[in-house]
């Protein structure tokens, strides 16, 4: 694998362990505070602090026009995030690290089929092939096994 690939790779592998660890970091707090929504609240303002810092240190502001020329859709990419960090901070409790990452994995791959195959959102066109389908089995196969176990 060549490193144009490969420190993407990484860095996504990374990112993938943050998700893991953060599931229950999360409902540690949600337990500290007594309430889910609270918790996912505090994660997002630490994290949307955080962000407003290192961009405006990159002096990295859009302009109005910057703003107003982004597509509708683009706006929503946040209401996702608080719907899969609050929906985490509930599940972890109740499913564990394993189940709830292997569902998230599962939800994932299942939309990425259907976004790569329709083109979504300005991506390239990818086929549905039987490898993807088989890799997509493979992680229900996970979760099953992990909920049975």
């Amino acid at each position: 694998m060549n490193a144009p690939i490969l420190i993407p790779l990484l860095g996504i592998v990374a990112g993938g362990a943050m998700l893991a660890a953060q599931a229950p970091v999360n409902a540690a707090l949600a337990r500290a505070l007594g309430d889910p929504l609270l918790a996912a609240c505090v994660s997002f303002g630490i994290g949307f602090a955080i962000l407003f810092i290192i961009s405006a240190l990159r002096g990295a502001w859009p302009l109005g026009s910057a703003l107003a020329a982004a597509p509708w859709w683009s706006w929503i990419g946040g209401l996702m995030g608080a719907f899969y960090v609050a929906i985490v901070i509930w599940g972890v409790p109740q499913l564990g690290v394993v189940s709830t990452v292997a569902a998230l994995v599962l939800g994932q791959l299942v939309a990425a089929l259907i976004l790569d195959a329709i083109g979504a959102f300005g991506l390239p066109i990818h086929a549905i092939t039987w490898q993807r389908l088989l890799a997509t089995a493979l992680i229900f196969s996970g979760l099953v096994l992990s909920r049975t176990g």
